[in-house]
């Protein structure tokens, strides 16, 4: 896998957009991160994952998959080695980090009155 197949990928989900963020281009659903590209290298990505998730990934696929340094690797963000990395892996990641996201911001509730 490359930077532009990771991109590709990322941009078919629904509602996927491209930002820049601290240096390096993000992918955003509804304004959120969900995945970024070149950290904490370049041939890098990150995937924000749920801990159970980013477990089942690390114990799969060792050589592609890392958690990132610090708190966030702890919190779920994921560093993805890409040449280590399948297509359909690589996108099994985005799709359960674009999940995990868009569950979090998803459609605000109306509030009424009472």
């Amino acid at each position: 896998m490359d930077a532009e197949g990771f991109r590709r990928i990322a941009l078919k989900l629904p509602e996927a957009e491209e930002r820049f963020h601290q240096g390096h281009p993000d992918f955003r659903v509804r304004g959120r991160i969900f995945a970024t590209l070149g950290s904490p290298h370049e041939g890098w990505g990150m995937v924000k994952l749920e801990l159970s998730d980013q477990a089942q990934f690390i114990e799969g696929e060792p050589r592609a998959f890392v958690p990132a340094n610090g708190s966030w690797g702890q919190r779920g963000a994921t560093s993805v080695r890409l040449q280590a990395v399948s297509g359909p892996t690589l996108e099994r990641a985005l799709r359960a980090a674009w999940a995990n996201v868009a569950a979090k911001v998803a459609a605000p509730r109306v509030r009424t009155r009472r």
